[in-house]
């Protein structure tokens, strides 16, 4: 088989695409003949050395797949050969062959488009989780979500209309138009003072705050809450610079993110709460074959309208993360073996 290998941390260069035999599954594993692959910012991180819990050099990036069960390991009783499946693997998916748990993996139906589905595993899981099982918002409150323009972005803005959420988004100016379409006020981050614009938007701050990006925007996100206002930190984009690792902005991040972790502990009326969608997966698997389920029902439905970008081969691997920083608000970009 075809997989896409990061040999040594780095930009897009470091990527490669190599034959390998085809994986055996393990007790409790199942082999999947993958439809459809995601390429993510996350994925840039991965690259980079940036992301916590991040393998050593050689391993296969790719953080979701969508595929088709064709080899069942020992132990495995759910899944059956020949079903259609969606797994959310964190690293490895960029391959023609994968094995992932029968536990992680969760049922997908045959109707619906691969690459589109692929968005729901990761990007949509993300917006939907962060909305409903962490900062627990409810229909009225006002919303504040950074890079309301990429993927997360945009599928928090699309979930948030749908809860009926009152919703803020930052973004640069070129993007103002997008970011409204979806029903937020667009808060132009390079020319206006965020914090002192939702003050004279809301009155008094907002109920929910969405940062994934961290270091100092952290802290003046934590400004922007209302009495009862919830901050959830789930990113630290600031620590890629270019592609690359960077040693500042990763101290930059740390220190901001002790900071505004111990001032949402000082505070009475303000919370501070983390996300990682890998780990939240880990210890509520419920939570997320339920939350997919309510995700693929949403886009049956049309309520919810992932984009796809680009559909490319594995060997466009190294073209497919040089056109990540590009293609952040048209849509994601999917690697089909």
């Amino acid at each position: 088989m075809k997989r896409v290998v990061v040999d040594h941390y780095g930009g897009p260069e470091v990527l490669k695409v190599v034959e390998s035999d085809d994986p055996r599954p393990g007790p409790g594993e199942v082999r999947v003949r993958v439809l459809a692959s995601g390429v993510s910012f996350t994925d840039s991180q991965l690259r980079a050395g940036t992301y916590f819990g991040v393998p050593k050099p050689p391993f296969t990036p790719g953080y979701e797949l969508v595929g088709v069960v064709d080899q069942l390991g020992q132990d495995c009783t759910r899944l059956r050969e020949g079903q259609r499946v969606g797994a959310l693997t964190v690293w490895g998916a960029n391959a023609e062959l994968v094995c992932v748990p029968e536990k992680y993996a969760v049922e997908v139906p045959e109707d619906l488009d691969p690459a589109e589905v692929v968005s729901l595993v990761f990007p949509y899981m993300t917006a939907y989780q962060l909305i409903h099982r962490v900062a627990i918002a409810k229909s009225g409150e006002t919303l504040l979500v950074h890079g309301a323009a990429g993927r997360v972005g945009t599928a928090i803005l699309e979930l948030g209309t749908l809860a009926g959420l009152r919703l803020y988004g930052t973004a640069s100016a070129s993007d103002r138009a997008a970011v409204e379409r979806l029903g937020a006020v667009a808060i132009d981050y390079q020319n206006e003072d965020f914090v002192k614009r939702l003050g004279q938007l809301t009155g008094e701050g907002v109920d929910v705050a969405l940062d994934g990006l961290g270091g100092a925007l952290s802290l003046r996100s934590f400004r922007a809450l209302r009495p009862g206002g919830r901050l959830v930190v789930f990113g630290h984009y600031s620590t890629l610079v270019r592609g690359r690792k960077s040693w500042r902005g990763w101290a930059e991040w740390w220190a901001a993110t002790i900071g505004v972790a111990l001032w949402g502990l000082l505070s009475p009326r303000r919370r501070v709460l983390s996300y990682r969608v890998q780990k939240l997966r880990i210890r509520y698997q419920d939570w997320f074959r339920e939350d997919f389920r309510i995700l693929l029902e949403m886009l049956r439905r049309g309520e919810i309208h992932p984009v796809v970008a680009e559909r490319l081969p594995l060997s466009d691997a190294r073209r497919a993360h040089e056109m990540l920083e590009s293609s952040a608000a048209t849509g994601k970009i999917v690697l089909v073996p």
